[in-house]
């Protein structure tokens, strides 16, 4: 009981943490990172990553991805969109209604993209809170747009959250990070304050997403779940809520997934040959 009490307390600490970051005005900190896509050029490579940070909006966790990308040879234009706005923390992970109309710009972002650069892969990721608007997101999105790859790390929503829709907009797979040690985050924090779709649960990052009642197994197909992994220890990362970011891992583990053809480190390619060989399937 005891140990369970001092979790429940560190829950408490790190929400009254998120709570108490200051606004931060959207002038200060434009949402996409580099130009907005109608005013770029056609990218002078093929892929196009748009990377959703958490609710606590952009941090250096994402910045860690970004980078482990680059080191494994990711030649692409790295976007990364804070939707939380002047709200970040708590209040982000409660703005329903915001976080939709968030969900429906992304959803703009990438059919304008997907319109005007039709040879270019369209790679989309998100981090605990920003899955949730990734996945709407692709919700709304017309018929014929499509990306190619999906990458959910330590998601915030519910386990139970049917992704048939979301992933009827991937063509080729759909990679989720989870970890049974982000107790203090994904599971007693979810609990107590809520999923990103506002279910008091524990969120699917914690021990992956269920197949629920009328979901299309076909989509379903294209979910690929990543528990942890003790091995990823040599890559800093321990399982908890920003070890899945990390820059180490990000470049052995996680680039390899979303890129077909980069140029990878020899260590990056001996993961993700190792990763491959390993069985990966959605949690039942």
């Amino acid at each position: 009981m005891q140990k369970y009490l001092t979790v429940v307390l560190l829950g408490l600490l790190i929400g009254a943490m998120s709570v108490s970051i200051q606004p931060r005005a959207r002038a200060e900190r434009p949402p996409v990172v580099s130009a907005p896509v109608a005013e770029r050029a056609a990218p002078a490579n093929d892929t196009w990553l748009l990377h959703l940070p958490g609710i606590a909006g952009k941090r250096w966790v994402d910045d860690q991805m970004m980078l482990g990308f680059k080191d494994a040879g990711v030649a692409g234009v790295l976007d990364v969109y804070d939707w939380t706005g002047e709200d970040p923390g708590i209040a982000a992970l409660h703005a329903y209604k915001r976080n939709q109309e968030q969900a429906q710009i992304v959803a703009n972002l990438i059919a304008d993209h997907f319109h005007r650069h039709p040879d270019v892969h369209i790679l989309l990721s998100g981090h605990s809170g920003g899955t949730g608007i990734a996945v709407w997101a692709l919700e709304k999105l017309p018929d014929d747009v499509k990306i190619d790859k999906l990458l959910l790390m330590a998601s915030a929503l519910s386990p139970g959250y049917d992704l048939s829709k979301a992933l009827a907009h991937v063509r080729d797979k759909c990679y989720s990070f989870c970890s049974e040690n982000d107790l203090i985050v994904l599971d007693v924090g979810c609990r107590m304050f809520g999923t990103i779709d506002g279910k008091r649960t524990e969120a699917a990052g914690a021990f992956g997403f269920l197949f629920p009642d009328g979901a299309d197994m076909r989509q379903y197909d294209k979910l690929i779940q990543k528990p942890y992994d003790k091995v990823w220890l040599r890559y800093r990362n321990v399982g908890d809520h920003m070890g899945c970011m990390l820059r180490p891992f990000a470049r052995a583990v996680v680039a390899p997934l979303m890129i077909d053809h980069p140029v990878f480190s020899d260590l990056g390619k001996r993961e993700h040959a190792a990763g491959a060989a390993k069985g990966n399937g959605s949690r039942s």
